[in-house]
């Protein structure tokens, strides 16, 4: 479907997110709006998760390159299929999409470990949250990373994203155990020198930077990284930045996820796009450069506001550009 002015802004009333459309910029930002990511000034790997455009890969692929102007793409599931479960020609057509269109891929954006722990009580996110068009069950993990780590090798990246398992109501039972299977898992990537990213993610059982960092201290593993999700832990109710960051061993963050949210009455929350919302994205943003961080920052945008994954992936896109401007980052 066709982004239209008129659908933007119809979509940014009902959602009371007007200041997403922020004024005018001027020509020198505007100029680094649109040409920088070409020139390859950006520190990051400036991405979108392509399932969040559009499941049409050969289209997401178009905006990504020629709309977005960029060369990384983050993959997840494409034609109503995750990513893990592509048969032979969808790969080989996927791979000849990426080739027409110049773009490289972050990272495998997998399921992993996105399922109950066996033993422990079920979890109340167990069966209530979008899987992607995945649904592995704990017993067929390690099938998964095998078939993660085969993909990596189609796609010529070098990360997998993984989870911890949802949330239980009190983990500490389980903690230890959980981190021996996700450094089992990282002894594995590393065989092929590929980088394991644990997403902090609030219905998992790391959703925080305070947890995050637990985690990476129980598990010291290099090639274990953080996709480190400012808006996933905002959604929780903590603070991602600067708190939550804080705590995070710098070297250790391997990925970022961008979204925006917007706090809602009972401790509840709303996704927003990028800049629109609570998180101290300019701050961020800016402390990533500081620290050398230099992998995937990748869209995902979450928000439907304007009607449609496309129309409102454009606005958050458009929003995230924006807030690296006023970051003083050309990307």
């Amino acid at each position: 479907m066709e982004h239209t002015r008129r659908a933007v802004l119809a979509g940014l009333a009902l959602t009371g997110l007007d200041r997403a459309m922020s004024p005018p910029i001027s020509k020198t930002a505007a100029a680094l709006l649109m040409g920088s990511s070409a020139a390859g000034a950006c520190p990051f790997r400036l991405a979108v998760i392509n399932d969040e455009i559009t499941q049409d890969f050969e289209k997401a692929c178009q905006i990504v390159s020629a709309d977005f102007g960029l060369r990384w793409i983050e993959l997840r599931s494409m034609w109503n299929k995750n990513v893990t479960e592509l048969d032979a020609k969808q790969l080989t057509d996927a791979k000849k999409i990426l080739e027409e269109h110049k773009l490289r891929v972050t990272d495998i954006a997998s399921p992993l470990f996105k399922t109950d722990w066996p033993g422990a009580p079920r979890s109340s996110q167990s069966e209530k949250r979008d899987q992607f068009h995945a649904d592995f069950d704990a017993g067929a993990q390690d099938k998964l990373l095998e078939r993660c780590i085969s993909l990596c090798k189609t796609f010529d990246t070098d990360r997998i994203r993984c989870f911890d398992f949802w949330r239980l109501d009190d983990p500490k039972p389980y903690r230890a155990a959980i981190d021996a299977k996700l450094q089992q898992a990282a002894e594995r990537c590393a065989k092929d020198n590929i980088i394991l990213l644990l997403e902090n993610e609030m219905s998992c059982n790391t959703a925080t930077g305070e947890e995050s960092a637990a985690v990476l201290k129980a598990i010291p593993n290099k090639n274990f990284m953080l996709n480190w999700d400012p808006g996933n832990a905002a959604a929780l109710g903590s603070t991602p930045y600067p708190t939550g960051y804080e705590r995070l061993p710098k070297d250790r963050v391997g990925h970022c996820h961008c979204k925006d949210v917007v706090s809602k009455p009972d401790h509840k929350y709303d996704w927003a796009p990028v800049g629109a919302g609570i998180v101290e994205w300019v701050g961020q943003l800016q402390a990533f450069q500081r620290d050398g961080f230099h992998y995937g920052l990748s869209l995902e945008t979450h928000w439907h506001g304007a009607g449609t994954p496309e129309a409102s992936t454009r606005i958050s896109m458009d929003g995230l550009k924006k807030t690296l401007i006023k970051a003083g980052i050309p990307c």
